[in-house]
């Protein structure tokens, strides 16, 4: 529809850009990269990424993912720049190009789980939007190559694989763990061995090393980077993937035992690992291998968070099992009735994967503090705030073994309410704050409210959510293979998805109702209000549909409603009094 050489002069332009077109031929010139790199085409592949990084197309669909597509906090680099008016889009197209250069990253610092802080390096407007854009090109091309096992930060890949996979691996056998952790791992990557790694062609060679010696600025004073890549850009997880690639094919070939069943697994997801076999001696040279294997990309295990462990019985001091990506994974004996059984054959033990205990109890801590918050709330808004928190939590818990611990959740739920309660009306009896706040629905008594006609007027119980056995990715399988049937179905059957957006996504055949574009897996979807609740529209299937958070955001214009976002454990209330858990496997932005 446009092309590069077109005259911008108003801001309605943006808008009217056919971003469906634009799409559809950005992903065409993406399968083919990734389809000459499956055959070891690199001359191809190199000729294929000029074309994409050239094109007007893709520096268009570049910029409005980093302007418009990022949800989250709007943070500026040292440019200053949060966001970008249309007019400023289209200008920085005329722009943007590879020239080898680089400004330095803002430091930034967020707080770690165990009280220490992460810095993150936040680069200027442009440079993000080259990085999303050298990121279109470069991620077909490694996704032909990354390895089966490998689930970190790549499109349409998610922890849930990865769990999966070790399900697989441990469900007919006990082996012995390596339970691994890599120490730094953006802060000390080697550049030089990483630049190596990439082998790209020069200009862009010289691109990426120029974003990686940036250096980075701290309250007025700059500071060199000679190692990592900086956290808080669009293309580092692409490039600490690759670093890290080669590593589950270095361990295969340890043994030297082409069998199946007889080398060691490695599962990776990012900076964590495992690795698996029968042999407690195959396991310990996996350890030294690795340590060796890193030290050339400067990197190393941390001793901390590094053990080897049995998963049914206790090895020493090590306590059989252990955790992984928020999941608690081990074997327990059991009796002939119980067991599991292979080839006819009863096992003795069976497989429990379940949440981990810190993650329950962190969980457990965040509806304490949202009751205690809400103390002189209104019954209905506390509900509401806890079923946007309860429905993210058991939606992702809820492909593992979670009855249990689901029920404890409720229980310990049940007391915290009651609390809540009694605080409201110290001088009132037990019985009369029961009667006041539970009423009966469907034989069970449940914290609601007496408007049954509103939305979320009970509490959404844990124990309500089945279980559904996640289905893992298919090896090496990749969005760039442009099998539609496959990604679409695995969309539709992810049992994290709430099932008001799957029944959305099947109703519009998987596409945005306002721009007419492809639902994809790293897309911010929101469920929109066609009629709004303002304006007297309902809450009802008929009258809601998915669209992309820009397009959510156009629309809201042209009906004159000023939305407001909260993002709390994928958590999105998009229009007044709406809430809808959204919980979407991967963060990478590809077609699915």
């Amino acid at each position: 529809m446009y092309t590069s050489k077109t005259s911008f002069k108003t801001t309605a332009e943006w808008k009217e850009i056919n971003w469906r077109k634009l799409e559809r031929q950005l992903f065409k010139l993406q399968k083919r990269i990734y389809r000459a790199s499956n055959r070891g085409e690199v001359k191809t592949v190199r000729r294929l990424q000029k074309t994409l990084m050239s094109s007007w197309k893709a520096k268009a669909l570049a910029i409005r993912r980093v302007t418009q597509d990022n949800r989250g906090k709007k943070t500026a680099g040292i440019d200053g720049i949060k966001s970008l008016t249309p007019n400023q889009r289209l200008n920085l197209i005329k722009t943007l190009k590879i020239n080898g250069k680089a400004k330095p990253t803002r430091r930034i610092y967020v707080p770690k789980k165990n009280g220490e802080k992460r810095g993150l390096g936040i680069p200027t407007m442009y440079d993000r939007a080259l990085q999303a854009l050298v990121k279109l090109a470069l991620e077909p091309e490694w996704e032909a190559k990354f390895e089966a096992n490998s689930y970190g930060f790549r499109p349409a890949r998610s922890c849930h694989d990865a769990i999966q996979q070790i399900f697989s691996e441990l469900c007919q056998t006990s082996k012995y763990i390596l339970d691994a952790d890599i120490a730094q791992c953006f802060d000390k990557i080697n550049h030089k061995t990483l630049l190596m790694k990439i082998k790209t062609f020069p200009s862009l060679n010289k691109q990426i090393k120029a974003w990686l010696k940036a250096g980075v600025m701290e309250n007025g004073v700059f500071e060199k980077t000679e190692t990592g890549t900086p956290q808080g850009g669009v293309i580092s997880p692409l490039l600490a993937n690759i670093a890290l690639h080669g590593m589950e094919e270095h361990i295969r070939g340890l043994t030297g035992i082409k069998t199946r069943s007889q080398t060691p697994h490695l599962i990776r997801y990012a900076d964590d690992l495992i690795i698996m076999h029968q042999s407690l001696e195959v396991i310990q040279k996996c350890e030294q291998a690795i340590t060796k294997w890193l030290e050339p990309l400067g990197l190393e295990l941390k001793p901390s968070k590094t053990r080897i462990c049995h998963s049914l019985l206790n090895l020493g001091n090590e306590i059989a099992g252990f955790d992984f990506l928020g999941f608690s994974i081990r074997q327990y004996p059991v009796g002939k009735a119980r067991s599991l059984r292979c080839k006819g054959k009863t096992l003795g033990f069976k497989l429990t994967i379940k949440p981990s205990k810190e993650k329950i109890k962190l969980h457990l801590d965040k509806l304490k503090r949202v009751i205690k918050s809400y103390k002189n709330a209104p019954q209905k808004i506390l509900i509401q705030k806890l079923n946007s928190m309860i429905r993210g939590w058991v939606n992702y818990n809820s492909t593992v073994v979670c009855k249990d611990t689901f029920q404890r959740c409720d229980y310990q739920l049940w007391k915290k309410l009651r609390a809540w309660g009694i605080s409201r009306h110290p001088k009132k009896s037990k019985s009369w704050v029961k009667n006041k706040y539970w009423h009966r629905i469907d034989d069970r008594l449940i914290f609601s409210a007496k408007e049954r006609d509103k939305e979320d007027y009970k509490i959404v119980l844990h124990r309500d959510k089945p279980t559904k056995r996640f289905v893992k990715v298919q090896n090496t399988r990749s969005p760039f293979d442009g099998d539609w049937l496959y990604w679409s179905k695995r969309m539709r059957d992810d049992p994290t998805v709430p099932k008001r957006v799957v029944i959305l996504l099947r109703e519009q055949k998987g596409k945005c109702t306002y721009c007419h574009s492809y639902l994809a897996s790293g897309d911010k979807m929101e469920i929109d209000h066609i009629i709004p609740k303002v304006k007297g529209g309902k809450n009802t299937l008929d009258n809601l549909q998915l669209l992309h958070g820009h397009c959510h955001d156009a629309k809201s214009k042209i009906d004159g409603i000023q939305e407001r976002r909260i993002n709390d454990n994928d958590c999105v209330i998009e229009e007044p009094n709406e809430l809808e858990t959204l919980t979407f496997g991967s963060e990478d932005e590809s077609l699915w």
